[in-house]
């Protein structure tokens, strides 16, 4: 009996780790001009990200919502994605309004039923942006459509969000993806999230960026990015919460997007009356090039094997003292938050990510001086992510350099540093670029146990699936073993 409760609980607990999923923001408003073709490519980026569904954000005075959303599931069930819904009670057209339950039951009654609609345990998942004035009428809702119910309600703490509506959220999404001041970001909030749910599931937010000039909709701030990316993804190892929720895939109003700049979806900059566009002209792709390894290592619970090495990097484009700020503080009022310039918590730098199966040197050039770059934090046993930055000194061509035995690897022509600021204004916002890196041999490799020979620095292994298999198993046998010896079976 007590062999059959323990084997069990260890098949609940790899369940729970094959259970693992990643969702991506996604901002249904800004699809008013999409074809269903441009549906469907964000679809299969996502997919070939391995992100497992979109949370669309919804805004009851949203003018497209009804139109986008039959586009957007006809797009999924084309491609094999997943959507589910994310009802924003406070941003929207103009100004947001709370939803309205007879309204949400509409939807759920013509589209939770779809196999394209995300399940969590066999029940259609459903979050909010806020809305915990509308807590009460989830009530209706969950019982009446089978909901399994995580909201966002950052603005109370989460042992009070576990109590409204006579607790009737089935787990908790936290907004908090973004240090405070000039400081990195911690995992104390997911911790303490954690901690009040008590078992129940945590949706784990992960941002790379912010930054919002939107003075329609009273937002000018940035919150410290930087290293925020590595450090997030770190902490989701740490944390190993249930689900994890990227912010975002296409909010280009905050600049924490890490899908493709759509050009025409752009309408947040009109309505926002922002004084210039930001997005434009900084891609942001680079930061999903490591999402495979990131996410396969996350739901797995083990790193993956590495199939290509690969370089990344990210900047601003241009010094914080260069030009006016703007009016862009660092923290927002709106969030009771001492303000602080900008310039006193963004840093003056260049921040590179290298994909390695061993170690690597890199060099970054700015306006044709090279300077040699450090490694400020490397992967255990050297496979993973490596991670570093350089204060860039001087303006001019951007070129990161990674080389290997002697040899270089990969190379990235990035985004010149200049002091030209759009309007004179400081654009806040981060350039990315990324790039797989060449197959070389290591010249004086260490004899293995089947004899000499080069060894490859990528893995010539075209899927990590039997290595997590029996990495996997190799855990189930230990624990079995573990409480063998303990005396437990």
């Amino acid at each position: 009996m007590k062999f059959t409760t323990c084997l069990a609980g260890l098949l609940a607990a790899v369940t729970q780790v094959q259970a693992a999923s990643v969702f991506a923001h996604f901002m249904l408003i800004n699809t008013k001009n999409y074809t269903l073709s441009e549906f469907e490519d964000d679809f299969k980026i996502a997919k070939d990200a391995h992100i497992d569904a979109f949370a669309l954000n919804m805004g009851l005075t949203d003018p497209n919502t009804n139109s986008s959303l039959e586009t957007a599931f006809v797009a999924a069930k084309n491609v094999g994605f997943q959507l589910f819904f994310s009802f924003d009670y406070n941003g929207g057209y103009h100004g947001g309004k709370p939803w309205p339950k007879e309204t949400i039951l509409d939807m759920a009654e013509k589209y939770f039923k779809l196999d394209e609609y995300f399940k969590y345990a066999d029940k259609p998942l459903a979050s909010t942006f806020e809305g915990t004035e509308n807590a009460e009428d989830w009530i209706e809702i969950k019982n009446k459509t089978g909901a399994f119910f995580i909201p966002d309600w950052s603005s109370v703490s989460p042992e009070d969000a576990l109590t409204l509506g006579s607790g009737v959220a089935d787990g908790l999404f936290s907004w908090n993806a973004w240090p405070v001041g000039d400081q990195d970001m911690t995992d104390k909030s997911d911790a303490a999230y954690a901690w009040a749910l008590k078992g129940k599931p945590y949706m784990m937010p992960v941002s790379p960026w912010f930054y919002t000039n939107l003075p329609g909709y009273n937002k000018n701030w940035v919150w410290r990015g930087d290293d925020l990316w590595y450090d997030r993804w770190n902490q989701v190892m740490d944390v190993m919460p249930a689900f994890v929720q990227i912010i975002s895939w296409n909010d280009y109003g905050e600049s924490h997007h890490i899908g493709p700049v759509r050009t025409n979806a752009m309408e947040a900059f009109e309505v926002g009356e922002a004084p210039f566009n930001y997005a434009l002209d900084h891609p942001h792709d680079g930061w999903r090039h490591f999402l495979p390894y990131l996410i396969d290592s996350y739901k797995a619970a083990v790193a993956p094997s590495i199939k290509d090495e690969a370089l990344m990097t990210w900047y601003r484009g241009s010094p914080a003292l260069s030009c006016k700020d703007g009016g862009t503080t660092a923290n927002a009022v709106a969030h009771d938050q001492e303000t602080l310039t900008a310039a006193q918590i963004v840093r003056d730098k260049i921040f590179y990510s290298a994909l390695l199966t061993s170690a690597a040197e890199v060099t970054v050039s700015v306006g044709g001086k090279a300077q040699k770059g450090n490694w400020t934090s490397t992967p255990d046993g050297g496979k993973g992510v490596y991670h570093g930055s350089i204060p860039f000194l001087s303006t001019g061509d951007v070129v990161i350099t990674m080389t290997k035995y002697g040899t270089e690897i990969a190379k990235i022509d990035g985004r010149k540093i200049a002091n030209e600021c759009p309007g004179g204004l400081t654009n806040w916002n981060a350039w990315t670029g990324s790039t797989n890196a060449l197959h070389v041999d290591d010249p004086s490799p260490s004899p293995t146990q089947t004899g000499g020979g080069p060894q490859s620095t990528a893995s010539d292994n075209d899927s990590g699936a039997s290595n997590l298999s029996q990495n996997g198993l190799v855990y189930v046998v230990f624990a079995l073993v573990s409480l063998a010896v303990a005396g437990v079976v």
